[in-house]
């Protein structure tokens, strides 16, 4: 009861609770006459079309909106048939265009595209909505938040946005998807699944490249920044992801296809040079590839690699080294060795004399690249001698032997040690590799470094020397100390030293980071294109073991914390028997196995390290042979261990290779892509002007860095300055051309690739209507000039396609495109048994097999449009509205007195309906559309009698082939003499005879009236009879 009381009071929470989403108006049957119409429409029907639109403004016997059961109303149908002059005529005699126009620009169909713009601007008041935007969104073609220009974006059709973009069509700007503001709020509330959809939409309007080249200054700048949008939207919004990227894809092809337009080096330079925060590029200056930078950190890759691309950075490359590429390998390996071997000459003259031919030949690209490689081989040298020991090892194979004897005395001194001659290396190594990174963060930017991954690892390799460094000055300090207490200290074993001494730590960073310095080898293995695709597929690789590395890190946690559980105690016993010496030491002599043992399970730690390396194989079932364990317990260990061997070795183990084979294949798939990026970025690195010496002679001041710092080279620099600020106008001129120059040719590329393609279904249907229009528009005209063409109706069917066929059929069998409507709602007036009824048999309609009965049983607000502002476009407005207005008026006024009725529109057959009824229905309504007879008479054509009865009636009767098709055929009815006087003007009925006695009379009357429209027929068509009624009398054997 307080239910119910609740319902009926006026709270507005309850009423919001309660009140039921409204139901999409779907479209309603259509009668005979609007089924006539559309059907005119569609076959283009000129005569009938404006007839019937005529009446209808008269009598109101159609709704001229009408739409069929998919929603299409005549506008519709003329612009999918691509008929101009039907579209101008509906919207002329007031039809209501709708959605028209998206459905124009849908079909992109140009010119329709312009009038409906001009009307909808002729129609449209402020500050209400436009024509598509009244359609009801539950059953309109295109969502509410479809503007015209976003449409036409994504169509790509250049025309079309031409057209609003000069109008002044804008589109919506779309938010952040992270935007916080009360807009995004209230739409994301309101409708999440709308908003996630508007902004797809809008996105995948502003990726199309026709709006791109159209509305942007810098096209490939807008590409860039677009497609770094959309990758960060497809990360953020994983629903929409594969739509994200498609469109990322999609920007990057534009970018792509600009750049193939470039025909020259000079545009090539001036596309890649342009940086609009710096200097204008001027020719024979060198070249800082500010584009190609922004390229690379925007991740585009096929830009990167386009041959044009890789042929202008090949050239910068190997411009040191001329001719390089066309040597013999021999030959190339000569010219590496050499550079290699003779690197500290040349990084010494550099120091020295940076001008001279030697020194500017090492700031080129390759010399550069081959020095700083040829440096770092060598440090890795010193460390491979470092880890050797070879200082001892050649005093040992080659020293004197009173050297040998020193040498033997300064080994036992364990503690107290300074660093060797060749750990000097490495630490002079290591501070010009902190120097030139530091450098790197200076010139780039912290951003910029940290982008790329190599970086991190230098990062990493240097930290640790630092590392090392610092741990082994504080050991030093630790054990001169100890020793200037105690010198018998020096000489204590390593086995007798601290587990976490300052050196033995420090021993484990150098090992560490050795192996660092090593891996950064990988990096050059990018400029060959062999090894580079190897590379980067490692890089890929690592990554997939990283994300294993979760999951595998899971399930070896819980089975570690099992075991653990399971066996401590019996691992504590093994422990015990393992620590029996005094001090608490292992007894590995007579308890050896007992010391192993325990460690397998004694903690979680241990217990993961055993699991760990089960994996490989390295723990086996006698471990789990414990002091004291019961067969239960070892069960249960044994069991546990046997499905984490299942699940590792079986499951994950395989998993991990599939995942590092699916990345080799995308790596494959995509190799010269990859590869040449990876290239680019290795390229890229050694074209600045800066660093040019390598470690560790990047330390050591230079007289360059002198004048630098003291000023005197600023002068130099003043005046470049100012050649280029004159020079900087010219720059953005001369870029603009190369962009207006590449959009121009991009886009008559895509108009010459559109022209070159093949014939498609949409052209052959397109043939056929503009064929069934010239068809009633011929049948038009002939029948103005007194020709009968009442026997055209016959081949009606032979001009129709296939989908014409289709949705003919459709639209006669009543075809109608609605959901399945359960009577659900309450009536009005119900009394307890209607109720109980009603109840009973929803109960019955909602169980899943009388949905499947029933299912088998009925098998059987900115601106969108602009405004016009050339001077054509609203003369065609004026011209428009003016074609409107006489419209009006010639509906009010009354038919002329000698007007016809036109040719009856022929219905597609249909077995639900009686032919003769539908033939009798159209006949009708055109002997209503005929004025009434006059005193003078009327001037029409002649039009003989069928074979099949009586086909003209006096005063020009008009009767349709298909009414006389249904009578009695008689081809030669016998004469019977009239038994009383006939009417001249109109056959009573009568015997047959009477008739055949009258009809040639009357016959003849028609040709003498219509006799000047004969004589204009002969000449228009030279093979038609003298004269139609001499024909008829000589096939009908008839007096004259």
């Amino acid at each position: 009861m307080s239910e119910k009381k609740d319902l009926e009071s006026g709270d507005p929470e309850l009423e919001c609770v309660r009140k039921p989403m409204e139901l999409p108006t779907l479209p309603k049957p259509l009668t005979l006459e609007e089924k006539k119409y559309l059907l005119a429409v569609e076959r283009g029907d000129m005569g009938n079309v404006r007839r019937i639109l005529q009446k209808a403004h008269r009598k109101k016997h159609i709704e001229i909106n009408c739409v069929d059961s998919l929603g299409r109303g005549a506008l519709t149908l003329a612009i999918d048939g691509e008929n101009l002059e039907m579209v101008e005529l509906l919207v002329i005699m007031g039809v209501e265009t709708k959605d028209a126009l998206l459905q124009a620009i849908n079909a992109e169909f140009v010119e329709a595209v312009e009038l409906l713009l001009e009307h909808e601007e002729l129609i449209h008041k402020e500050s209400e909505p436009y024509s598509w935007q009244k359609v009801d969104p539950n059953t309109a073609m295109f969502t509410p938040d479809i503007t015209p220009l976003m449409l036409a974006a994504h169509k790509n059709n250049y025309e079309i946005i031409k057209i609003l973009l000069d109008r002044g069509a804008t589109l919506p700007n779309p938010h952040d998807v992270k935007c916080g503001c009360e807009e995004c709020i209230r739409e994301s509330t309101e409708d999440s699944l709308r908003h996630s959809l508007a902004r797809l939409n809008e996105y995948r309007a502003l990726a199309s490249p026709s709006l791109i080249a159209l509305s942007s200054t810098d096209p490939i700048l807008t590409a860039f920044q677009l497609s770094w949008e959309l990758r960060n939207l497809a990360f953020a919004e994983q629903e929409s992801k594969a739509e994200y990227l498609e469109l990322r894809r999609q920007s990057q092809r534009f970018a792509v296809d600009l750049l193939d337009q470039s025909r020259s080096s000079q545009e090539l330079a001036i596309i890649l040079n342009h940086d609009p925060d710096e200097p204008a590029f001027v020719d024979g200056d060198h070249m800082k590839l500010a584009r190609l930078e922004l390229a690379i950190d925007f991740k585009q890759k096929r830009f990167v690699a386009h041959p044009n691309i890789q042929q202008l950075l090949a050239s910068i490359w190997y411009e040191g080294v001329p001719g390089f590429r066309r040597k013999t390998a021999m030959e190339k390996i000569m010219i590496i060795c050499r550079v290699a071997l003779l690197f500290p000459f040349y990084c010494s003259l550099y120091m020295v004399a940076p001008n001279c031919s030697t020194g500017k030949l090492m700031r080129k690209p390759f010399m550069k690249f081959l020095i700083h490689a040829s440096s770092y081989l060598f440090f890795l040298l010193i460390l491979i001698l470092v880890s050797q020991r070879a200082e001892v090892q050649a005093i040992q194979l080659f020293g004197p032997e009173w050297m040998v004897k020193e040498l033997e005395k300064e080994l036992l001194k364990q503690r107290g040690n300074g660093p060797t001659y060749l750990e000097l290396v490495v630490v002079v190594y290591v501070l010009g590799f902190i120097w030139e990174e530091t450098q790197e963060i200076y010139i780039e930017g912290i951003r910029s470094y940290l982008r790329n991954m190599w970086n991190f690892i230098d990062f990493t390799r240097n930290s640790l020397y630092v590392a090392v460094a610092v741990l082994r000055f504080a050991a030093y300090i630790q054990q001169t100390t100890e020793i200037r207490r105690d010198p018998q200290t020096k000489f204590i074993p390593r086995e007798n030293w601290d587990a976490f001494d300052p050196q033995l730590i420090a021993e484990g960073l150098f090992a560490a980071a050795n192996i660092f310095s090593a891996l950064k080898l990988v990096h050059l293995f990018s400029i060959n294109p062999h090894l580079g695709p190897l590379q980067i597929s490692l890089g890929r690789m690592v990554i997939d073991i990283v994300k294993f590395f979760f999951i595998y890190s899971l399930v070896l946690f819980a089975f570690a914390c099992g075991l653990n559980q399971l066996l401590w105690y019996f691992a504590d016993l093994e422990k015990r028997k393992c620590y029996v010496l005094p001090g608490g030491l292992p007894d590995w002599d007579n308890a050896g196995d007992s010391c192993m043992k325990w460690r397998s399970f004694g903690n979680v730690f241990e217990a993961s390290q055993s699991l760990f390396w089960a994996s490989f194989g390295m723990v086996g079932l006698e471990n789990f042979e414990l002091a004291g364990i019961k067969s239960y317990t070892r069960f249960w260990g044994l069991l546990m261990f046997g499905s984490y061997s299942v699940i590792n070795v079986i499951v994950l183990l395989n998993l991990l290779i599939a995942m590092m084979s699916n990345s080799y294949a995308m790596i494959d798939e995509h190799s010269d892509v990859e590869w040449k990026f990876a290239r680019t970025r290795l390229w890229m690195s050694y074209f600045e002007e800066s660093a040019t010496l390598p470690p560790p002679f990047n330390i050591f001041p230079t007289p360059k860095l002198l004048l630098k710092m003291l000023g005197l080279r600023k002068k130099d620099k003043i005046r470049k300055m100012k050649m280029k600020e004159h020079k900087e106008k010219e720059h953005d001129v001369r870029y603009t051309a190369v962009m207006r120059a590449l959009v121009w040719r991009y886009v008559s590329a895509m108009h010459r690739k559109m022209d070159d393609e093949e014939v498609t279904e949409d052209d052959i249907n397109e043939l056929k209507g503009d064929v069934s229009a010239l068809r009633y528009e011929l049948l038009e005209v002939f029948e103005k000039n007194g020709m009968d063409v009442s026997f055209t109706d016959r081949k009606e069917k032979m001009v129709l396609g296939k989908r014409m066929k289709v949705w003919e059929r459709r639209l006669m069998k009543d075809f109608h495109v609605a959901p399945v409507a359960l009577d659900d709602e309450k009536p009005a007036d119900e009394d307890g048994l209607s109720r109980f009824r009603r109840i009973a048999k929803l109960a019955v309609a909602s169980t899943s097999n009388a949905k499947w009965d029933q299912t088998l049983a009925s098998t059987g607000i900115s601106s969108q449009i602009g405004r016009c502002r050339s001077r054509e476009s609203f003369k065609n407005q004026q011209n428009l509205q003016r074609a409107m207005e006489e419209a009006r008026k010639l509906v009010l006024r009354s038919p002329l007195p000698g007007s016809r009725a036109g040719t009856p529109i022929e219905m597609p057959i249909s077995p639900g309906h009686t032919l003769l009824e539908l033939i009798k229905d159209i006949s009708t309504e055109v002997a209503e559309t005929e004025p009434e007879p006059t005193t003078s008479p009327p001037k029409s054509p002649w039009k003989p009698p069928g074979e099949e009865g009586v086909a003209g009636l006096a005063a020009g009767a008009l009767l349709s082939a298909a009414d006389a098709r249904s009578r009695p055929v008689s081809p030669k009815p016998a004469p019977t003499p009239a038994t009383s006087p006939v009417p001249a003007v109109s056959p009573p009925p009568g015997p047959a005879k009477v008739r055949s006695f009258l009809i040639p009379w009357i016959v003849c009357l028609q040709c003498a009236w219509t006799l000047a429209a004969d004589r204009c027929l002969l000449n228009l068509h030279p093979l038609l009879p003298r004269h139609q009624c001499l024909l008829y009398h000589r096939r009908q054997d008839l007096p004259r």
